[in-house]
């Protein structure tokens, strides 16, 4: 049995969810793990000395639960996707695809990555994206600004820092398109093992 770990990162709102979600309907024994799901408790989420939240830290997250959910995967991906209703087809090629903000930030998990790929988008169209969207606790007047951005900003330079084998995408191209391109990539990857 092959495993494939796919890493589908960049910044807010910059289309991973959806890409992710797409690339799980037509990649065959694929799973999705979604590091929103492990945000902490709001009330512990430490707050920086503008008063903002600081949810783009990986303290805000429980990078703990995410890496048991990863290696339960590996273990035995069949086992896991059936444990989460997921139905299983006859194939030797198993994928974990992982989206989230700060996947390649946290080392342990970033190491496991067959392939990394990395949306962007310009500072106005995520500004704009961000601003449609409905947070809970609500984005707080600045918050975008005095933090969001500069915060993947920072991030990003992290990133670049430890990580040399990143798939820039283009998170402004028609959503069939990137799904074509990394679709065509991921089945590539499926021949070579």
């Amino acid at each position: 049995m092959k495993r494939l770990i796919i890493g589908i990162g960049g910044m807010t709102n910059g289309g991973k969810s959806t890409l992710s979600r797409s690339l799980q309907g037509i990649v065959p024994n694929s799973c999705l793990l979604s590091q929103d799901s492990f945000f902490k408790d709001d009330s512990v989420v430490p707050v920086d000395s503008h008063g903002f939240k600081q949810y783009d830290t990986l303290d805000a997250l429980h990078m703990d639960r995410m890496m048991s959910e990863v290696r339960s995967w590996v273990q035995d991906p069949q086992s896991f996707m059936l444990s989460q209703g997921l139905s299983v087809q006859e194939s030797s090629v198993f994928s974990l695809i992982v989206e989230g903000f700060l996947i390649f930030n946290y080392g342990p998990l970033n190491e496991l990555f067959d392939k990394r790929y990395f949306l962007q988008i310009p500072y106005e169209t995520c500004k704009l994206r961000r601003s449609s969207r409905v947070y809970v606790p609500p984005d707080p007047m600045g918050y975008f600004d005095g933090h969001v951005w500069p915060m993947y900003l920072k991030n990003r330079k992290e990133i670049e820092n430890m990580v040399q084998d990143l798939v820039f995408l283009d998170g402004t191209q028609k959503r069939d398109d990137l799904l074509a391109m990394v679709y065509k990539d991921i089945q590539q990857m499926f021949t070579a093992v």
